[in-house]
């Protein structure tokens, strides 16, 4: 068995990581010019289904470094005004574990076959079941299954499902990082936790390593390589709908909204590096009609992408792999058909998919009250 996963992100690269333990062959096809070509390093809290899944399609030999490269999360969800006071509570307190997606990133593409600079123009299912994916500037390439991986603008959902398309909840956030230093020492209380003006919510979390990750993958996993960073704190600023960004930075984006707020704040956003600094819109897709089953699937944001604001867009996209991965293994295996094994994925799939895009949604409009949601 052949399988073409088309993007590689975090639950394209498991799907394949998974795929590869087992014996299938997996390559996958990215369209970005390179691995590095976009930053992809922000600070993810993985819940136990989420940080399970990974382990689960890595092989065990890298299950110490993964351990390592990942720290428990726990905060209490304090709702603060700008200078740092606490005026509320946004629920119980949130836990799980803790990694960056860069690292992650790095770990899960070790020893996969990543086509780059493959953007995917169609496909089409051969006479013999095949399906062959057609890129813009490469050959071809012919997999028994076909998994559309490929983010919220998924070129693969636009063939299999044209009428499932993303809604633009009309929010947009500006995401980042900085360098944490003691300097920063009086925000502690602040990570984890909304800090709010009424029109505009700043969110902060610290990314603190057990052990740096380069050096923890010298010492536990000689055939990995990761990226040499240190500790952070991940901000997002989320923004209501219709604010003017035009000619602004990220940075500046931020700053022109946090005049008189806690200097520390301010200082933290300045400080910032503006390479990793980014503005994004805030864009969900819902599960629509089931199509025909056959031999293309589609996996994590291309499917069922959910606000950030819901903490499992990442989390929803490593279980698809990892059920994913489990259905064609039995595949594989001989023990059911391919068609039996992905219209089983993609029924649980729509079913848990479909509810973490709407509970991620329901959380928006406490960070935007004026989200568009329908």
């Amino acid at each position: 068995m052949r399988v073409a996963v088309v993007g590689a992100g975090l639950g394209g690269l498991a799907l394949a990581q998974g795929l590869r333990g087992a014996g299938i062959e997996a390559d996958v096809f990215e369209r970005d010019p390179g691995i590095g070509a976009r930053f992809q390093g922000y600070r993810l809290v993985l819940n136990p289904t989420g940080f399970q899944a990974v382990r689960d399609c890595l092989p065990t030999r890298w299950h110490p470094l993964l351990d390592e490269i990942v720290v428990d999360a726990s905060a209490e969800q304090l709702i603060l005004d700008p200078q740092l006071n606490e005026i509320g509570r946004l629920g119980a307190g949130r836990t799980g574990i803790v990694v960056d997606r860069q690292v992650l990133r790095h770990l899960l593409l070790t020893g996969l076959t990543v086509h780059t600079g493959a953007a995917l123009t169609g496909y089409h299912v051969l006479a013999n079941g095949k399906v062959e994916a057609r890129f813009a500037r490469r050959d071809p390439a012919t997999a028994d299954l076909l998994v559309g991986a490929d983010g919220v603008t998924s070129a693969v959902r636009r063939v299999l499902s044209p009428r499932t398309t993303p809604t633009d909840t009309g929010v947009r956030f500006v995401i980042g990082r900085t360098p944490l230093t003691d300097e920063f020492a009086a925000l502690s209380t602040a990570y984890g936790s909304k800090i709010t003006d009424g029109g505009v919510s700043l969110l902060l979390g610290a990314m603190r390593f057990r052990t740096p990750p380069k050096q923890a993958a010298e010492q536990l996993a000689p055939d990995v390589t990761l990226p040499d960073i240190g500790d952070y704190v991940r901000w997002a600023m989320i923004l209501p709908p219709n604010g003017s960004l035009e000619d602004l930075t990220a940075q500046d984006a931020v700053l022109s909204r946090m005049e008189g707020w806690h200097p520390e704040l301010r200082t933290l956003i300045q400080q910032a590096d503006p390479n990793n600094s980014t503005l994004l819109s805030i864009r969900a897709v819902k599960p629509g009609d089931r199509w025909a089953s056959g031999p293309v699937t589609l996996l994590g944001d291309a499917i069922h992408a959910t606000s950030p604001t819901g903490g499992n867009g990442a989390n929803t996209a490593l279980r698809d792999a990892e059920l994913l991965r489990r259905c064609l293994i039995e595949a594989g295996e001989g023990r059911r058909d391919l068609l039996g094994a992905v219209d089983d994925y993609e029924r649980q799939m729509f079913e848990y998919g479909a509810e973490a895009v709407r509970s991620s949604l329901e959380k928006l409009p406490a960070f935007a009250p004026e989200a568009k949601l329908s």
